[in-house]
């Protein structure tokens, strides 16, 4: 049985770093950026008035109040440059700043004193001191042309299509998803979930919850089977899965020492290199990981909902991550807020809550139902706890690993009376 940080180094040497691909930005949600984005162009792309009102000439002088001035004109939001000539004109949000002018009065701080018959305003009072520039912003000022807006390995998410977008952006070099294949094993397993159950039938639960954490992993999904107890229909579903460019597989079940766990044998019979079958680890002991002939990983889960969960977030999950070209991943370390206690000398992985307490303070606290077989505990968990292998008891207040639900999730944060 080997320890959890010699078999994540064994993944890790094992999980090949994938190539880039153009995208187009609109279609860039949840990409893992290959190379930085350097602006292309300022942005704001020019001068802009951050008020309604009118855009005057201060200079670097302050306007004094009681000023007056004559309306020469009107910019909206939209409207090409202009060519101010003195006086003072009326402006909009956002619109461009009239060539010669530099500063703007809200259109509160004036007293219109003279209207056309179709209430334009023609003359102006200034109600209180001007300061030169204000109300303007400045071409640039929000991102220079030529800096560097975003770094490789970012995660592309709403705002970063917007900058994109505001950018005139429309491709970027993104990191290739990896192709992911999901074979569950188990003549009890039925997957359509409107068929009734026979006599020691179960439903399939590990699928949909494994297929979903894949796709927020930042990987896809080529390939999703289930199996029955044969090694024989195990090995035909593996080779479709290959067939259909799996570079990782994940199988459930049939991984332990009972008579019907068969996974071990079958990937060796493909001719398939075994490096490890069992980890220092609670829940998910009987984990295997395995290199097929053509290269792609394969990942034996335990069958258990939680094991199965557990065995994706932290050997999975790090394998995706490392193709993806992102370092490894760091916990937050915070304090239990309760006292726990281990009975087992392996390393915990726990359903837990990240909790902001009444004094302000975030704390982690294991939730009850850590039982593997369990899956209604995964719906209160906001993160993962992690208790090292010599850790018997963990006081309140000690420190521990503290993960998200995903490697792409961080731990969420839920306040407390």
């Amino acid at each position: 049985m080997i320890g959890y940080y010699d078999a994540l180094t064994i993944i890790l040497e094992r999980s090949p770093r994938l190539a880039s691909r153009r995208c187009t930005s609109m279609q860039a949600l949840g990409q893992i950026l290959a190379g930085p984005v350097v602006s292309p162009a300022d942005l704001p792309p020019f001068d802009n008035s951050a008020m309604d009102g009118f855009a005057l000439c201060a200079g670097s002088a302050r306007l004094p109040a009681g000023s007056e001035y004559t309306v020469m004109g009107a910019q909206a939001a939209g409207d090409v440059l202009v060519q101010a000539a003195g006086g003072a004109w009326e402006i909009m949000t956002g619109a461009r700043m009239p060539a010669g002018m530099d500063t703007v009065v809200p259109v509160e701080q004036v007293e219109v004193t003279r209207h056309d018959d179709s209430g334009r305003p023609l003359h102006i009072r200034l109600g209180m001191e001007v300061a030169a520039g204000q109300h303007v912003r400045r071409a640039g000022e929000d991102v220079p042309r030529e800096a560097e807006v975003m770094a490789a390995g970012e995660l592309l998410q709403a705002p970063q299509l917007a900058l994109l977008a505001a950018l005139g952006i429309t491709e970027v070099q993104v990191v290739r998803h990896p192709r992911v294949a999901l074979i569950c094993t188990g003549r009890e397993l039925v997957d359509d979930p409107a068929q009734a159950l026979q006599s020691g039938q179960i439903r399939n639960s590990n699928g949909p919850f494994l297929a979903a954490r894949i796709v927020l992993a930042g990987a896809e999904v080529v390939y999703q089977q289930t199996v029955g107890d044969e090694p024989a229909a195990f090995v035909q579903a593996l080779q479709q899965a290959l067939q259909a460019g799996a570079e990782v597989v994940l199988s459930t079940g049939a991984v332990s020492m009972g008579r019907h766990d068969f996974v071990p044998q079958a990937l060796r019979g493909l001719g398939a290199e075994v490096h490890f079958h069992k980890v220092q680890i609670r829940p998910g002991k009987p984990l295997l990981f395995a290199s097929l002939p053509g290269g792609a990983l394969c990942f034996g889960l335990p069958g258990n909902p939680a094991s199965g969960a557990v065995g994706l977030r932290f050997f999975v999950e790090p394998a995706l991550r490392h193709m993806l070209g992102l370092p490894l991943e760091r916990p937050l370390r915070l304090p239990l807020r309760e006292r726990f206690a281990k009975r087992v000398p392996l390393r915990c992985f726990l359903k837990g809550k990240v909790i902001l307490t009444a004094n302000g303070q975030l704390c982690a606290t294991v939730l009850p139902g850590q039982e593997s077989f369990k899956i209604r505990p995964l719906l209160d968990a906001n993160a993962w706890v992690v208790v090292a292998e010599d850790a018997d008891i963990c006081e309140a207040g000690s420190l521990v690993d503290v993960y998200g639900l995903g490697h792409l999730q961080p731990a969420m944060i839920e306040g407390t009376p």
